[in-house]
């Protein structure tokens, strides 16, 4: 655990200049040298420094200051320049090492950032300093207790509250989270009309829907991964958006059902063209098949879905051309594709991708690219052109 300690050890321009040097070299080396003044300080340092790259681009820049626990638990900074609000003033309840903060200050005159933990509200304050940003007030206080004695009015409130408990398990049911939203409720409504809710990924929509409606209610996915769940308050009427970022994002009434699929059993010569193979915001929302609408009339239960026409709407997730479509037999596989690199992808396939490679005798590579999915029983591979 970091200390306050050791975070006035990291502003002094000897460890500063330490990180620096050494930020190219493997952590467990850095620890171990004796020339590196608190070597496993600084080590810890350019291990998360050197993770931060990508997921905190600018805070690596910025060599910010990061804790291992806040590093794990904190947005990404392209999931927290997404956030669609913006005004006068803004309190964000779990400032935690700043990541949502620093990307609210970019849309708020006034931020107010409360932590309640005083290793953290230091970590934030110096990392404000060395991203440039001056318009974020750090309030080292829980946010029960900040929550109770203010007395100001907000344009929001955001929150993003701690999904874990005192054992370090993971908690998805949004009243045994800190701070717990659901019983601050009431009060939050006197401090902000709108408040933004961050949720885990696995956090269920309609659930949300129930708890905070009227709301808008956004699943983020990154790269395939799906990321979070945001909850908008006082947005009317109730809407479901799905979000790729860096791909599109597309909108659901809250009521919108799943198309039913048709009656017809699934045959590998019915004319299917196209394999649409949906974004995880879409399948996370379970609006997978409104998207597709009528271009799509067979899929399978969670994964893949086929359309005999080229799809004429903007669709989050990727279209492939289909080749041919055969019921999975290794042995017959394994004939084809001897020698042959082959790519394999699946959705809603019981087998895995071990599991089928190992039984198909097929060699890792790009050359073919081959689908499989489980529909009526029965597990199908598609060839892609």
């Amino acid at each position: 655990m970091m200390t306050i300690s050791d975070i006035d050890l990291l502003c002094r321009d000897e460890l500063r200049e330490a990180v620096e040097a050494n930020l190219s070299r493997r952590p467990t080396d850095i620890a171990l040298d004796k020339r590196v003044p608190h070597a496993s300080l600084v080590a810890t340092q350019v291990k998360y420094l050197q993770r931060a790259a990508d997921k905190l681009p600018a805070m690596y820049a910025a060599r910010c200051i990061i804790p291992p626990r806040a590093f794990e638990q904190s947005s990404s900074e392209v999931c927290a320049a997404h956030k669609p609000i913006s005004g006068h003033s803004v309190v964000d309840l779990t400032c935690g090492l700043g990541v949502d903060a620093a990307a609210l200050s970019r849309r708020f005159e006034r931020v107010v950032a409360v932590e309640r933990d005083e290793v953290l509200a230091a970590v934030a304050r110096e990392n404000f300093s060395r991203l440039g940003i001056g318009n974020v007030e750090v309030v080292c206080a829980s946010a029960e207790e900040w929550v109770g004695s203010c007395s100001e009015r907000f344009d929001w409130i955001y929150v993003d509250p701690d999904r874990r408990d005192a054992d370090g398990r993971k908690m998805v049911c949004m009243e045994h989270c800190s701070p717990d939203v659901l019983s601050l409720r009431e009060r939050l409504a006197l401090l902000a009309p709108r408040m933004a809710v961050k949720c885990s990924p696995l956090f269920d929509c309609d659930e949300a829907f129930r708890l905070f409606s009227p709301c808008r209610v956004e699943v983020v996915s990154l790269g395939g991964e799906c990321k979070e769940v945001d909850i908008y308050t006082g947005e009317e009427p109730d809407m479901l958006h799905a979000v790729a970022l860096g791909q599109g994002e597309c909108s659901f009434p809250s009521d919108a059902t799943h198309a039913e699929p048709c009656g017809e059993p699934f045959r590998a010569d019915a004319g299917w063209r196209y394999l649409i193979t949906p974004d995880v915001s879409l399948l996370k929302a379970r609006r997978a098949i409104d998207s597709l609408g009528a271009e799509a009339s067979m899929w399978s239960a969670g994964g893949y879905a086929f359309c005999r026409e080229l799809p004429q709407r903007t669709l989050l997730g990727r279209v492939d051309e289909i080749a041919e479509i055969e019921e999975y037999r290794p042995k017959a596989l394994r004939r084809r594709y001897a020698g042959v690199g082959v790519e394999v992808l699946k959705r809603d396939c019981r087998l895995s991708v071990d599991a089928i490679r190992r039984a198909a005798a097929l060699r890792p590579g790009a050359d073919v690219r081959i689908a499989f999915t489980d529909i009526g029983g029965k597990t199908w591979a598609i060839r892609l052109k």
